[in-house]
């Protein structure tokens, strides 16, 4: 089955079908830059012109970079304030008519988790699993044997008085002109941070960074086995199209809920239970 998926990022827009059986693109993807502001209607008017590019008329799904409840944002850390409280999802679907049942809006970091915990590095890997997307900003999402807890901020944490992501984000690297050294440095004390809190079994590291790991990984500084993102910048992409491909009984769980299960009722010799 093909579904489109688009990833709704800080500098760029980016989007193209899906074989959500497989997790794979079927065409080349598309990007655009993000317009500034970025306010719905020129962030809407981008995604529509991203679709269009296909010719594509069906379901969609977006990764949007922000806390996403109930269709609408609730945050806006790397995108104009003004989305804060707007339904993103009926914002989008009335630029794309041709979207049956309108589009699936998930948190950017929960969509490109899914697709690796689906289709890549994640696959199979159970206990405490965390994604983090190093672009723009730093996204996570963290998954509990294979279940995503949705809309995790922790690229947020305050680290030595500063908001993480200002200091070890993709984006900070080149605006502070870092070597692969001295940022390796600042990602290994933010994921030492996570380490510290969550105690994670596996740390996937996706995003715009994930396609030169080669040149930092090893350098990292943690106890936990630290991987690169397989899907690496595609993963938002898959992870969208994932959430709107499936029906709402299939689509992936959000929330980790150990079902608690009785002791068997011990009853004493011929009597009733005490």
């Amino acid at each position: 089955m093909q579904v489109f998926g688009v990833d709704i990022g800080g500098t760029g827009i980016k989007g193209a079908p899906v074989d959500i059986d497989e997790g794979t693109l079927t065409a080349p993807r598309f990007r655009l830059p993000t317009p500034q502001p970025a306010q719905p209607a020129a962030i809407s008017k981008t995604v529509a012109e991203v679709v269009a590019h296909f010719g594509w008329t069906g379901p969609v799904g977006a990764a949007f970079p922000a806390v996403i409840k109930g269709g609408a944002a609730r945050t806006a850390a790397n995108i104009d304030p003004v989305w804060v409280g707007t339904d993103v999802a009926a914002t989008l679907g009335s630029v794309l008519p041709g979207s049956p049942g309108g589009v699936a809006v998930v948190n950017d970091a929960d969509a490109a988790g899914v697709a690796e915990m689906a289709f890549g590095a994640g696959r199979d890997v159970g206990g405490v699993v965390i994604m983090t997307t190093f672009g723009t900003g730093i996204g996570t999402a963290v998954f509990l044997h294979g279940q995503l807890v949705p809309n995790t901020e922790l690229g947020h944490l305050e680290i030595g008085g500063y908001d993480a992501e200002t200091r070890a984000s993709e984006a900070a690297r080149e605006r502070d002109d870092l070597s692969w050294e001295k940022w390796a440095k600042r990602v290994t004390r933010y994921l030492n941070a996570l380490e510290a809190l969550l105690w994670p079994d596996l740390i996937i590291i996706g995003g715009g960074a994930s396609r030169k790991s080669d040149r930092f990984l090893d350098r990292l500084e943690v106890n936990t086995k630290v991987v690169a993102a397989q899907l690496q910048n595609e993963a938002g992409i898959v992870g969208a199209a994932l959430f709107a491909g499936v029906s709402d009984q299939a689509r992936p769980k959000v929330t980790a809920r150990p079902t608690r299960r009785r002791p068997p009722a011990t009853r004493p010799p011929g009597g009733r239970r005490p």
